[in-house]
C-alpha cells in the first residue's frame, strides 16, 4: 500500500469509509464489527495505530506481524465473520511509527459478525436486527452487485475442465500458505463466494461470478449472449483495424489473452527497480487489463474494447459508476464494482490490492512514456487512456520471426507440435515470469516435457534461469532479442 495514500487517509479524518483505531499490541475487540459494517455498506479503510483525531500513536513493532496474521486468520473464520472474506493487511511506517492498514471492499454478500449484521453510517458502526433493515441491505446488494446473481441449475460440470486446478496452482504460486489451498472444492466455492445461499429467499447455487471466472465458453455465451472483449490495433487502418482479437472466454484466460495481445503490439522498456529488472509494459498493462476485467458491469450489453492507437491505448467498458468524471490519486477512494471477482483476482496474483491500479500506472508511466499522464474517467462507460508516446519509435516484430528462429535451431526430425510448443514457451516467457510448474499448467503438458524444452532452449542460449530453485523463474536472454529480426514501422 502506498504511504502517500495512507497519509491522505489520515488527512480526511474518520467518516463512513474511513475508521481509525488505537491498537498497540492486540487487535481491537470491535475490529470485525467495523469490517462487517464496511463489507455490508460501501467498503473502506481501517487504520490501526491511529486515534480518533487522526494522530499516529503507532502499533508496537514486535506485534505487527502477529496482528496481521490474526486479522487474516479471523477473516477466514466463519464463527467470527460469516460469510468469510479473506483480508490481507499491509503495514506502513510514518515518522518512525507503524500503522496497519486494512482495506475492506464493499461485498456483494450480506455478512454477520458473531451472528449479528452490522451496517455503517457517518457516525460509525451499528447493529441491524429489525427485519426491515435487514431486507434493505439484501435488496441493496441484489440491485447493485449483479455478479452475485444465483443460477441454481448451474453445476461444476459447466466449468471448463482443468481450470480450477490451474486456479489452485496460481493461488499457491502467489501465496504458498493460502488458507484456500486446503479446502475441498465445495468449501473453496463457498469461501470464495462463487457458491452462495441467499438467506432472504433461500435460493442457493453458483453465481454469475462463477460463470465468468470458471465457465465453459458455451455456458458463458448462454448466460451472457452479449459477452465479449474486442481488442484492436488501429495504427495504419483507422477505418477498420490492423489486427483484431475477439475474446469470449472465461476471465482468467481473457486476462492472459489480452496480456499476450498487448505484448504483441506494444513496445517495452526494461527498468531496474532496485536490483530487479522489470518490464514496464507488463507493470502498466497488467493493471489496466485487470481493471477492465474486475470492474466491468457484465449485465450491460455494451462490449468492452481495448484499442491500440499510434499515440495511446484506449480502454472502454460498461460500468456501474460510483460517481462521475476524472479520477486521480488525490481524489479517488477504491470501490469494487465486482467484489467477488476482484477478491478472486487478488488471490491468484493478477491484482495486488484494491486501488493499486491507478497508483501503479501513474508510478511506472513516467518511465514508460515520459511527460505523459494516464486518464481514468468514471461514467456509465468507464474510459481509460494510456499515452504511449514512444510508439513512434517502436519496432514491430515480424509475425513469423520466432517461428523461423526455432525452425533454424531444430532439425527436421522434430515435429511441428514440438516447434509450436517451443514458440509458445518463448512468447510466455516474454510476457511473464514462469517456472516449470507454471509452464506445465499453462501448456497442459507434463513438467518433464517442459524441462526438456527448457534444457534445449538453455543450450541454445535463448533462455536463462534467475533466482533460487524454489522461487526462481526462466527469462529470455539478450541473445534471442538480438536474433529476432525487426523492421521499422
Amino acid at each position: 500500500m502506498s504511504i502517500e495514500l495512507v497519509k491522505s487517509l489520515l488527512k480526511k479524518r474518520e467518516r463512513i469509509r474511513i475508521e481509525f483505531k488505537r491498537a498497540q499490541n492486540y487487535i481491537p475487540e470491535n475490529l470485525f464489527e467495523t469490517v462487517c459494517a464496511f463489507l455490508n455498506r460501501e467498503g473502506g479503510s481501517i487504520l490501526l495505530g491511529v486515534d480518533n483525531e487522526g494522530n499516529v500513536a503507532g502499533v508496537d513493532s514486535s506485534s505487527v506481524s502477529q496482528m496481521k496474521a490474526d486479522i487474516s486468520s479471523l477473516s477466514n473464520n466463519s464463527t467470527k465473520l460469516n460469510p468469510t472474506f479473506l483480508l490481507f493487511p499491509s503495514e506502513v511506517e510514518i515518522k518512525g511509527r507503524k500503522i496497519i492498514h486494512i482495506q475492506v471492499p464493499a461485498s456483494s454478500q450480506v455478512h454477520k459478525c458473531n451472528g449479528v449484521i452490522f451496517d455503517r453510517s457517518s457516525d460509525g458502526d451499528f447493529r441491524v436486527t429489525n427485519p426491515e433493515g435487514i431486507a434493505e441491505i439484501y435488496n441493496r446488494k441484489r440491485s447493485h452487485f449483479t455478479e452475485g446473481k444465483i443460477y441454481p441449475h448451474l453445476q461444476p460440470g459447466d466449468f471448463k475442465e482443468g481450470l480450477l486446478a490451474k486456479v489452485r496452482y496460481l493461488i499457491k504460486d502467489n501465496k504458498p500458505n493460502h488458507p484456500w489451498l486446503g479446502l475441498s472444492d465445495d468449501e473453496f466455492f463457498r469461501t470464495s463466494g462463487l457458491l452462495r445461499r441467499d438467506y432472504q429467499t433461500g435460493e442457493e447455487g453458483f453465481t454469475l461470478a462463477a460463470v465468468l471466472l470458471l465457465g465453459k465458453d458455451e455456458v458463458i455465451k448462454d448466460v451472457l449472449p452479449h459477452f465479449k472483449i474486442d481488442a484492436l490495433v488501429k495504427i495504419k487502418d483507422l477505418d477498420r483495424y490492423d489486427d483484431r482479437l475477439i475474446i469470449e472466454s472465461n476471465l482468467i484466460e481473457a486476462y492472459n489473452q489480452l496480456m499476450d495481445f498487448a505484448a504483441k503490439h506494444l513496445p517495452d522498456k526494461f527498468y531496474l527497480e532496485g536490483d530487479t529488472r522489470i518490464s514496464l509494459r507488463e507493470r502498466i498493462f497488467r493493471e489496466v487489463i485487470a481493471n477492465l476485467i474486475v470492474h466491468r458491469e457484465y449485465t450491460n450489453a455494451h462490449s468492452a474494447s481495448f484499442i491500440i492507437y499510434k499515440d495511446r491505448v484506449e480502454i472502454l467498458n460498461a460500468n456501474n459508476p460510483n460517481g462521475s468524471g476524472p479520477i486521480s490519486i488525490s481524489n479517488f477512494i477504491p470501490f469494487p464494482k465486482n467484489p467477488i471477482i476482484s477478491k478472486f483476482f487478488v488471490q491468484i496474483g493478477r491484482v495486488d490490492e484494491l486501488g493499486s491500479g491507478i497508483i501503479n500506472v501513474h508510478k511506472y508511466l513516467e518511465f514508460y512514456s515520459p511527460g505523459s499522464k494516464a486518464q481514468f474517467i468514471e461514467d456509465y462507460l468507464f474510459k481509460t487512456l494510456i499515452p504511449i508516446s514512444l510508439i513512434k519509435d517502436r519496432k514491430i516484430p515480424e509475425p513469423h520471426d520466432i517461428n523461423e528462429l526455432i525452425n533454424d535451431l531444430v532439425n527436421d526430425l522434430v515435429s511441428d507440435l514440438v516447434k509450436q510448443r517451443l514458440v509458445r514457451e518463448i512468447k510466455l516467457l516474454e510476457s511473464d515470469k514462469y517456472n516449470l510448474k507454471k509452464l506445465s499448467v499453462e501448456l497442459k503438458v507434463s513438467e518433464a516435457t517442459v524441462k526438456r524444452d527448457m534444457k534445449f532452449l538453455k543450450e541454445k542460449e535463448l533462455i536463462e534461469f534467475e533466482g533460487s530453485p524454489k522461487k526462481g523463474y526462466y527469462k529470455l536472454t539478450k541473445k534471442i532479442l538480438d536474433k529476432v529480426k525487426y523492421k521499422a514501422e
